[in-house]
């Protein structure tokens, strides 16, 4: 009786599973358009937008933002509009902050994550850590390099006080990082 009921709940997943693939195919969670056909990551085209985030929740905000100030000029002769303007100007200022810190946060925890994997990376092909001179920004640059020039690229990174947008374009053999968002 066991045996049947956890096959019957097996096959129930193993169909729900296949449905859920047929209804996100064309999409990824964040609802960006996923194209039929991976075109290979490069330095051009690395950076990530998610246009339901960057352009149209900022933009709501921004917009949100002006409306208030706008409330709050038009308010200033008004003794009992005055305060509840002023409230509303300051939640929208917390709102922009909070737009930027909810994004800013995650990137934080991404960099100590690819700075430890660098770092491992590193280590298992020279058996030393990576110079400790490199920034967290520059060290998440090297994320793209290929192990050919990984080393490389880290050492002359170190030295040179290589800038992580010119560790980026010094990159021959891109290593796609389709993870980051």
């Amino acid at each position: 009786m066991k045996c049947l009921q956890l096959q019957q709940l097996a096959s129930l997943l193993q169909t729900s599973t296949a449905e859920l693939r047929k209804t996100t195919e064309g999409r990824d969670i964040l609802f960006r358009e996923v194209p039929p056909k991976m075109t290979p990551q490069s330095y051009a085209n690395h950076a990530q937008i998610v246009p339901m985030f960057h352009r149209v929740l900022f933009g709501l905000i921004a917009l949100t933002l002006i409306g208030s100030c706008v409330n709050l000029y038009l308010s200033f002769g008004d003794h009992q509009r005055l305060y509840s303007a002023s409230l509303i100007v300051v939640l929208n200022v917390c709102m922009v902050i909070l737009f930027f810190f909810c994004r800013i946060f995650p990137l934080k925890a991404q960099d100590r994550a690819i700075r430890a994997e660098e770092n491992l990376r590193h280590l298992v092909q020279t058996g030393k850590l990576l110079d400790p001179r490199l920034s967290v920004l520059q060290i998440v640059a090297l994320r793209f390099a290929s192990d050919g020039e990984f080393v490389a690229l880290a050492q002359r990174a170190a030295e040179e006080g290589l800038s992580p947008d010119a560790i980026k374009r010094a990159v021959k053999e891109w290593r796609a990082d389709t993870y980051r968002v």
